[in-house]
């Protein structure tokens, strides 16, 4: 292991223990944002790790934003933001199941890059809009019928915070390419993930088919694909 891995395995475990003190995450969840952030470094390269960073960096910062304003129009005690494992594996599992595949299959390298990128656009988009919607949003709609919901439940959505979501995926477009057809494409991989994402929720997610964690992971698996068909 050269002095330069040696360097990036230290600031992980620094990042992880800062996470794991000021309980942004759970020392589980640190450790699995560790494993995944090196194996995208190991298989992908540094900038991709970067845009790894960059996703978990603006999360955490959306998620600690204004809490008690957010527990207050959600009606909680206390509005959740620690995240555990499963969040963090839903959120990043699919950039460190690509990061296998560039191990693997070497030859498709800078595509499973992009579709990491378009996967984190989706995860990003959702977060965001989620987390900064409930705040600035003014009318609150499901997504399925158009009918007016209530605000923080599931499947529902409002224009500021979609138009949030898209911002979102556009950043993480714009920071991994520039102003191009590349960033265009995971821009609009990123928000039609954080749609399908919402589209689960109003659906599968209120019946209780599925959980929070496997709708976020399949809206940045969807983010990934939507990258992969814009590029066949």
């Amino acid at each position: 292991m050269g002095n330069s891995s040696l360097i990036l395995c230290f600031i992980l475990l620094i990042c992880a223990m800062l996470a794991v003190l000021t309980k942004k995450l759970t020392v589980s969840a640190a450790g699995l944002a560790s494993c995944i952030g090196l194996l995208v470094f190991y298989a992908m390269g540094i900038k991709e790790l970067l845009m790894l960073c960059l996703f978990f960096g603006l999360a955490v910062l959306a998620t600690s934003h204004k809490k008690i304003d957010k527990a207050r129009l959600l009606a909680l005690s206390k509005h959740e933001e620690t995240r555990g494992a499963g969040q963090v594996f839903a959120n990043g599992g699919v950039a460190g199941l690509l990061a296998v595949l560039c191990l693997i299959d070497v030859s498709h390298t800078d595509v499973y890059k992009i579709m990491m990128v378009g996967s984190l656009a989706a995860a990003l988009a959702d977060t965001l809009s989620s987390e900064l919607g409930t705040l600035y949003g003014r009318s609150f709609y499901n997504i399925l019928t158009f009918k007016r919901d209530i605000r923080g439940e599931d499947g529902v959505v409002s224009v500021e915070g979609t138009l949030i979501g898209l911002m979102a995926s556009a950043l993480m477009g714009i920071v991994y390419a520039g102003l191009n057809k590349v960033a265009v494409f995971i821009a609009i991989a990123g928000f039609l993930g954080n749609l399908f994402d919402s589209i689960l929720g109003a659906s599968l997610e209120r019946k209780q088919y599925l959980g929070n964690n496997g709708v976020n992971f399949l809206n940045t698996l969807l983010g990934a694909l939507m990258v992969l068909f814009f590029f066949c």
